[in-house]
Protein backbone atom coordinates (compact mmCIF):
# COMPACT_ATOMS: atom_id res chain seq x y z
CA UNK A 1 0.00 0.00 0.00
CA UNK A 2 3.13 2.42 0.40
CA UNK A 3 3.88 2.02 -2.64
CA UNK A 4 0.64 2.76 -4.45
CA UNK A 5 0.15 6.03 -1.93
CA UNK A 6 4.20 7.02 -3.14
CA UNK A 7 3.00 6.83 -6.48
CA UNK A 8 -0.45 8.83 -6.08
CA UNK A 9 0.58 11.30 -3.75
CA UNK A 10 4.23 12.08 -3.76
CA UNK A 11 4.94 11.32 -7.37
CA UNK A 12 1.73 11.69 -9.01
CA UNK A 13 2.96 13.82 -12.19
CA UNK A 14 6.45 12.80 -11.55
CA UNK A 15 7.72 12.23 -14.64
CA UNK A 16 11.68 12.39 -14.23
CA UNK A 17 13.74 9.84 -12.27
CA UNK A 18 13.32 5.66 -12.21
CA UNK A 19 11.32 3.47 -10.44
CA UNK A 20 11.97 0.28 -9.29
CA UNK A 21 10.24 -2.93 -10.46
CA UNK A 22 8.58 -3.16 -6.61
CA UNK A 23 6.86 0.77 -6.85
CA UNK A 24 5.66 -0.50 -10.69
CA UNK A 25 4.11 -3.34 -9.72
CA UNK A 26 2.47 -2.68 -6.42
CA UNK A 27 1.08 0.15 -7.84
CA UNK A 28 -0.30 -1.72 -10.53
CA UNK A 29 -1.64 -4.18 -8.28
CA UNK A 30 -3.63 -1.62 -5.81
CA UNK A 31 -5.10 0.25 -8.84
CA UNK A 32 -6.63 -3.13 -10.06
CA UNK A 33 -8.03 -3.65 -6.71
CA UNK A 34 -9.44 0.24 -6.20
CA UNK A 35 -10.87 0.16 -9.42
CA UNK A 36 -12.26 -3.65 -9.07
CA UNK A 37 -14.05 -2.09 -6.07
CA UNK A 38 -15.34 1.60 -8.07
CA UNK A 39 -16.82 -1.14 -10.26
CA UNK A 40 -18.63 -3.13 -8.05
CA UNK A 41 -19.74 0.34 -5.60
CA UNK A 42 -21.12 1.31 -9.16
CA UNK A 43 -23.18 -1.70 -9.38
CA UNK A 44 -24.09 -1.84 -6.01
CA UNK A 45 -25.76 1.67 -5.74
CA UNK A 46 -26.67 1.84 -9.21
CA UNK A 47 -24.64 4.13 -11.09
CA UNK A 48 -23.65 2.35 -13.93
CA UNK A 49 -23.66 3.32 -17.39
CA UNK A 50 -26.08 1.64 -19.89
CA UNK A 51 -26.47 1.80 -23.82
CA UNK A 52 -29.86 1.10 -24.90
CA UNK A 53 -30.73 -0.60 -21.53
CA UNK A 54 -27.63 -3.04 -21.71
CA UNK A 55 -25.47 -1.97 -18.90
CA UNK A 56 -21.65 -1.67 -19.38
CA UNK A 57 -20.53 -2.68 -15.76
CA UNK A 58 -18.79 0.35 -14.78
CA UNK A 59 -20.38 3.85 -14.22
CA UNK A 60 -19.28 7.44 -12.05
CA UNK A 61 -17.38 6.39 -9.94
CA UNK A 62 -15.30 4.22 -11.67
CA UNK A 63 -14.66 7.05 -14.45
CA UNK A 64 -13.67 9.39 -12.19
CA UNK A 65 -11.19 6.55 -10.26
CA UNK A 66 -9.61 6.25 -14.25
CA UNK A 67 -9.29 9.52 -14.62
CA UNK A 68 -7.57 10.34 -10.92
CA UNK A 69 -5.01 7.34 -12.23
CA UNK A 70 -4.29 8.07 -15.79
CA UNK A 71 -1.27 10.62 -15.25
CA UNK A 72 0.16 8.46 -11.96
CA UNK A 73 -0.52 5.71 -13.99
CA UNK A 74 1.33 7.15 -17.29
CA UNK A 75 4.41 8.41 -14.50
CA UNK A 76 5.10 5.31 -12.89
CA UNK A 77 5.76 3.64 -16.60
CA UNK A 78 7.69 6.41 -18.00
CA UNK A 79 9.93 6.24 -14.59
CA UNK A 80 9.80 2.37 -14.68
CA UNK A 81 10.93 2.55 -18.65
CA UNK A 82 14.21 5.06 -17.55
CA UNK A 83 15.17 2.24 -14.80
CA UNK A 84 15.97 -0.01 -17.61
CA UNK A 85 16.99 2.64 -19.72
CA UNK A 86 14.92 3.54 -22.34
CA UNK A 87 13.01 7.00 -22.67
CA UNK A 88 9.77 7.36 -21.52
CA UNK A 89 8.42 8.11 -25.18
CA UNK A 90 9.06 3.83 -25.80
CA UNK A 91 6.02 3.85 -24.12
CA UNK A 92 4.61 4.43 -27.72
CA UNK A 93 5.72 0.83 -28.10
CA UNK A 94 2.72 -0.45 -27.02
CA UNK A 95 0.78 0.32 -30.39
CA UNK A 96 2.38 -1.87 -32.40
CA UNK A 97 -0.34 -4.77 -32.10
CA UNK A 98 0.37 -8.04 -30.17
CA UNK A 99 4.29 -7.61 -30.17
CA UNK A 100 4.41 -4.11 -28.61
CA UNK A 101 2.66 -5.05 -25.35
CA UNK A 102 4.80 -8.24 -25.03
CA UNK A 103 7.58 -6.16 -25.18
CA UNK A 104 6.47 -3.65 -22.81
CA UNK A 105 5.64 -6.20 -20.54
CA UNK A 106 9.09 -8.09 -20.85
CA UNK A 107 10.56 -4.19 -20.02
CA UNK A 108 8.57 -3.69 -17.09
CA UNK A 109 9.68 -7.42 -15.66
CA UNK A 110 13.20 -6.75 -16.17
CA UNK A 111 15.54 -5.60 -13.38
CA UNK A 112 16.61 -1.91 -13.93
CA UNK A 113 20.40 -1.14 -14.53
CA UNK A 114 22.94 -1.30 -12.08
CA UNK A 115 24.37 2.00 -10.64
CA UNK A 116 23.32 5.42 -12.36
CA UNK A 117 22.21 5.69 -15.73
CA UNK A 118 21.10 9.23 -17.68
CA UNK A 119 17.98 9.42 -15.97
CA UNK A 120 18.86 8.91 -12.07
CA UNK A 121 20.52 7.06 -9.69
CA UNK A 122 19.73 3.90 -8.95
CA UNK A 123 16.29 3.61 -7.02
CA UNK A 124 17.59 0.55 -4.99
CA UNK A 125 20.58 2.00 -3.63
Amino acid sequence: MEWYLKVMRDNYANFSGRARRKEYWMFALFQAIVMIVLMILDNVLGLGFDIGGIPLGYGVLYTIGALAHFIPGLAVVVRRLHDVGKSGWFYLIALIPFIGIIWLLVLMCTDGDKGDNAYGPDPKA
